[in-house]
């Protein structure tokens, strides 16, 4: 059997962020494709194919979902419960990627159904060490469903 790469779908409405897990993911070596979302609102449009994502090559299903908790408009905890509550989503593993480490923000994504909750360091070193352990555990060691 062939490996494959499943997609990854980031969540994050700062730029900055954007970039910089970018660059974490390409120093760690990721081969997945990487699909960026700015906020929640375009999260549910790509993974429901709506609006600007209707056409499968430019929507794929993400094998994993990095998700901010924190965005304006539709937040991530709604985007958690929106793809835990549907049945054609709710196998994603979705990370929570964020600043917060509110004990009442980690309590809810998990009951939400987040697959991990991952406070995203300050600096910008301990960051990049972060994205190359979830790369190594989520893109090397963990089995994923399959993309459909």
């Amino acid at each position: 059997m062939v490996p494959t790469h499943p997609p990854l779908l980031l969540v994050e409405d700062s730029p900055e962020d954007r970039v910089a897990t970018m660059r974490a993911f390409k120093k760690a070596g990721l081969v997945n494709p990487i699909y960026c979302c700015a906020n929640g609102d375009e999260a549910l449009d790509f993974l429901y194919r709506r609006g600007s994502y209707t056409d499968p090559g430019l929507a794929p299903r993400p094998g994993v979902i990095l998700l901010d908790l924190n965005m304006p408009g539709t937040d991530g905890r709604e985007v958690l419960n929106d793809i835990k509550n549907n049945e054609d989503l709710k196998t994603i593993p979705v990370i929570v990627l964020t600043t917060s480490s509110d004990a009442r923000d980690i309590q809810s994504c998990y009951q939400s159904g987040a697959n991990s909750y991952v406070t995203k360091p300050v600096d910008l070193a301990g960051f990049f060490q972060a994205i190359e352990r979830l790369k190594n555990w989520w893109f090397e060691v963990i089995v994923l469903p399959e993309t459909r």
